[in-house]
């Protein structure tokens, strides 16, 4: 007699991400009560099991939805305001005032909700955030389906969420203990940069991450002058500061990391501790190329982010896996730098890690939630295919993901979405444009 289970899916290809390297052609994947049962072959599946649904997917690739390991969803609505400048002109002058008139419950709710849509779409399943109304990105998690974890954030200085660091630190527990246990929710501690958390702060953060054993999720080394900033002031490099002040350690997620000594990227490899490399919004900030080659050679653990859409422009991780490996290629001379098996993993695993999901997402794992992505190779420039891992990496874009499943339930169908409305998504996006244009 047949198991029954409530999902098969039949890919042409199957990129489980562990083991590592492996991709298997003609099986199929067995999910029930949103976890993985088996990876087996189409064959045996079709003996071993019955399930309620079934989708056979002849021309597509089967991977563990992606992990955009830092971002800032709401922002989104802020796509556009102001481009072409540096961090710090572009933080102080344009974002920073947008934020001060526009931030409030409702803005982050309809901004995160409308880019848990686009997320979802281009394959992630689970998303870092570090923003401001972490209750409202709960309720756009909820309502959207997708997989989150909510950064508790800290800074100095006031702004509409809360007036000082106190203030934050205060509604960021509140939060964390109303949302707790929720489905598809974790948390981070989320100050914001060193520049901008003073160390009474920091050293809050570091006695709060050992007592509610969370990772720390904090913008470090981003620009050069951030740290000559640090220096001047501190007379120190920023990630000796946070070192010094306990915050260097296997929970920290050090977001860019771009301008990085040998002795840094040891310190972060000896601490285990994770990067989130962005590379287009380093990019595009002119910031520069971080030393992913050097990390990876060290032994740190690193996952990949897109940064808000306000500074990206987009939450295409797929973008993000194939700069990310161009760049290490180009700027160490060295081809196989970043290979495209490494990059997915950048993209999933690696992520997950970071967070401390890793037992739960981030590969295809008999006993894993079903977070699942499905890829369309059967468009003209995708063919032929001789490895559809690295067509995944070099020449795929969102665009060709057909099917999401998060905890084993379909999100995205056939390219539309099974619960999201994108005429309502696409109003609401118009409105806050005539909002904040008018002011």
């Amino acid at each position: 007699m047949r198991q029954p289970v409530d999902l098969l899916v039949f890919p042409r290809w199957l990129a489980p991400v562990i083991p590592a390297g492996c991709v298997y052609e003609y099986y199929a994947l067995a999910v029930n009560r949103g976890r993985i049962v088996a990876v087996l072959p189409a064959g045996e599946a079709r003996e071993r099991f019955s399930a309620r649904e079934t989708e056979t997917l002849e021309t597509h690739l089967l991977m563990p939805g992606l992990v955009n390991l830092h971002c800032h969803a709401a922002m989104n609505l802020l796509r556009g305001i102001a481009d072409d400048l540096p961090l710090m002109p572009w933080l102080s002058e344009h974002i920073w005032p947008a934020e001060a008139k526009h931030v409030s419950h409702r803005f982050v709710y309809d901004g995160t909700l409308i880019a848990c849509a686009e997320m979802l779409s281009g394959g992630v399943t689970c998303f870092n955030d570090m923003y401001f109304f972490p209750e409202a990105t709960a309720e756009a998690v909820n309502v959207s389906g997708i997989r989150a974890a909510l950064g508790l954030t800290v800074l100095e200085f006031p702004g509409a969420y809360a007036k000082n660091a106190d203030d934050y630190f205060a509604k960021g527990l509140a939060a964390h203990e109303a949302l707790y246990g929720k489905p598809r929710l974790s948390f981070c501690l989320a100050p914001h940069a060193p520049y901008s958390v003073s160390d009474r702060s920091f050293e809050r953060v570091a006695t709060l991450a050992k007592e509610l054993d969370l990772p720390l999720h904090i913008h470090v080394h981003e620009t050069r002058d951030e740290i000559s900033q640090s220096l001047k002031e501190y007379g120190m490099r920023p990630l000796e500061r946070l070192h010094r002040l306990g915050l260097v350690g296997p929970k920290l997620i050090a977001v860019h990391a771009v301008h990085l000594d040998a002795q840094e990227i040891a310190q972060l490899a000896a601490c285990g501790a994770s990067v989130a490399h962005c590379p287009t919004s380093n990019l595009k900030h002119g910031s520069g190329i971080a030393p992913l080659a050097g990390l990876l050679e060290a032994g740190v653990n690193v996952g990949l982010g897109t940064d808000g859409a306000a500074s990206n422009s987009r939450f295409d991780l797929f973008e993000e896996m194939r700069l990310a490996a161009l760049l290490a290629k180009g700027s160490t001379e060295n081809a196989s730098a970043v290979d495209a098996h490494r990059a997915l993993a950048m993209a999933t695993i690696c992520g997950a890690r970071a967070l401390g999901l890793d037992e739960e997402i981030g590969s295809l794992e008999p006993g894993k939630v079903a977070d699942l992505c499905a890829v369309d190779f059967g468009a003209l420039r995708l063919s032929p295919c001789y490895d559809p891992v690295s067509h995944l990496v070099y020449a795929v874009s969102g665009d060709e993901v057909s099917h999401v499943w998060v905890d084993g339930k379909a999100r995205v169908k056939n390219r539309a979405f099974v619960d999201l409305d994108v005429g309502t998504l696409t109003a609401l996006a118009a409105a806050w444009g005539e909002e904040i244009r008018s002011t």
